[in-house]
């Protein structure tokens, strides 16, 4: 027999959410047999979508050797830190994730990623203790690709990431731009809808008259007739789909320069040529707080930026001259 405290980072989940983090290496049918006959909480058999609540007394009618079984080893993944930080408090850590690195791990990559070094970086801070925990993880609540530069918001605490999860999506919150540079002279405001179709075999998504809403508004900043024609734009999504800005802006006319998939190859050649640039021009830079509700108050009005990686405003300069944002 095994009893769990129900702590702060395990509350408000349904009991069989818990238990199939919990006991990860367990099958689901597994997980639904053991709440209908050996699982309690306080002393009762309850559903599998029981909430649970902080200081509940979960009993697992298990032997040692067989909790062991169905829980896969929980192993440190040390990871060297290559991100910076924009902001931080108790609840959030806003991560500068350079060009190159995943967000997430993937089948090719699980140890060298953002959200490891991030977590990484937590334990040697002191908060947060994979040992004492029994399900939590720090994780991200955006994501940008690999290529994309900047912005990544990761929640320290359970409840901080299921309200940011929602928050995030809600429009008037938090306000995601970016910078790109892209091929042709953008003179005046965009306003793209579009819906999206995604080709998961090839990592790929295209305009599509049935699928998933993309909203996407841009602004232009910077223009040259230089090399054929280049804009600076400033680009704010209000949906946050998977190459969103990538695929709308080359739909709308205006590739991101140095984009593989979507941008124009005569003007990445070019590029490539001139500058070095082998992925696309694309830097989350600036997080705006609004309309937070408690206990994420002291959020409003807060402006996280992260400058150009280098690489990037110097191709600015060359376009631009000097550029101020």
């Amino acid at each position: 027999m095994v009893t769990l405290e129900i702590g702060k980072n395990e509350k408000q989940q349904r009991l069989d959410k818990f238990l199939r983090k919990y006991l990860d290496a367990a099958p689901l049918s597994g997980i639904y047999k053991m709440i209908r006959k050996d699982v309690k909480v306080n002393g009762k058999r309850r559903k599998e979508d029981y909430i649970l609540q902080e200081g509940d007394q979960l009993t697992l009618y298990l032997h040692e050797d067989e909790l062991t079984r169905l829980r896969k080893p929980r192993r440190v993944q040390h990871a060297k830190k290559q991100f910076r930080i924009a902001y931080e408090d108790d609840d959030l850590l806003i991560a500068v994730k350079p060009s190159g690195l995943l967000t997430h791990g993937n089948k090719q990559e699980h140890r060298n990623h953002l959200t490891n070094q991030v977590v990484d970086y937590l334990i040697q801070q002191g908060s947060y203790n994979p040992r004492v925990e029994k399900t939590f993880s720090p994780a991200p609540v955006n994501r940008l690709d690999r290529n994309t530069s900047g912005l990544v918001i990761f929640c320290k605490n359970y409840t901080a990431l299921q309200d940011f999860n929602a928050l995030i999506k809600e429009r008037g919150r938090i306000h995601k731009r970016y910078l790109t540079l892209v091929s042709g002279l953008l003179r005046r405001p965009l306003s793209l809808t579009d819906r999206m179709e995604k080709d998961e075999a090839r990592n790929r998504v295209s305009i599509a008259d049935d699928g998933k809403i993309m909203h996407t508004e841009a602004k232009p900043l910077y223009s040259t007739d230089k090399y054929g024609g280049f804009s600076l734009a400033e680009v704010e999504i209000e949906t946050g789909r998977t190459h969103q800005i990538r695929v709308q802006l080359s739909a709308a006319g205006y590739p991101l320069v140095g984009d593989p998939k979507y941008g124009n190859p005569r003007v990445n050649q070019a590029v490539r040529k001139r500058w070095g640039l082998c992925t696309q021009f694309l830097h989350a830079y600036c997080l705006e707080f609004e309309n937070m509700p408690e206990p994420y108050a002291h959020l409003n009005g807060k402006r996280v930026t992260a400058p150009l990686p280098e690489k990037l405003n110097g191709i600015c300069r060359g376009l631009f001259g000097h550029v101020e944002l």
